[in-house]
């Protein structure tokens, strides 16, 4: 957001001096065009901070929701999961461990692969590098989106270092009951 300010100013000082200064009067052929890229970049800012600022994040833990439904994995309960939080407002991301595409599929699956599958863009989906634990880098996500986490998870093994896991709400549990999802999100199932 600081460029954009930065150029802006820049630009205007720019245009001034050609308008003020005769013999600079060439120089607007270049300070115009500068002065409205720098208007451009700082209202398409504003705007994506403002785009930020208004989502609400949720993680869904892949690797868990993906056994929700018959304790078998299945990438469809997490696509249902996926959708049914965009449709109550949320973005959600998804994590999984670098296992989830052999349970799935039978093959290791990246980050776009499953995104593919889920129908959301590749940024909003990660699988951890193999050997490293995803309830870490999950709970890190949280923190740093301010986000929920959409899991059955309990995190008791990593709650010193994220106590946020006792907070209620933070955590929103799930399953499926007569064959259709539900989510606790605020005591209330959704």
């Amino acid at each position: 957001m600081i460029a954009p300010i930065v150029l802006l100013l820049a630009s205007s000082i720019a245009v001034a001096a050609t308008l003020l200064v005769p013999d600079w009067s060439d120089f607007l052929i270049v300070s115009g065009p500068c002065f409205l890229a720098s208007v451009f970049l700082l209202v398409r800012a504003v705007t994506r901070r403002t785009q930020r600022q208004k989502e609400q994040w949720v993680i869904v833990d892949g690797s868990n929701v993906m056994h929700w439904r018959e304790g078998t994995p299945q990438i469809e309960t997490v696509k249902e999961v996926v959708g049914h939080l965009s449709a109550l407002g949320y973005t959600p991301g998804v994590m999984f461990d670098a296992n989830a595409g052999y349970l799935l599929a039978g093959k290791y699956l990246h980050d776009g692969a499953l995104a593919k599958v889920l129908g959301i863009p590749e940024e909003r989906v990660m699988v951890v590098p193999k050997g490293t634990p995803a309830d870490p880098v999950i709970l890190a996500a949280a923190r740093d989106l301010g986000a929920k986490i959409v899991t059955n998870d309990r995190f008791r093994d990593w709650a010193d270092q994220h106590p946020e896991v006792y907070q209620p709400g933070h955590l929103i549990r799930g399953g499926y009951s007569s064959g259709r999802i539900w989510l606790n999100i605020g005591g209330q199932s959704a």
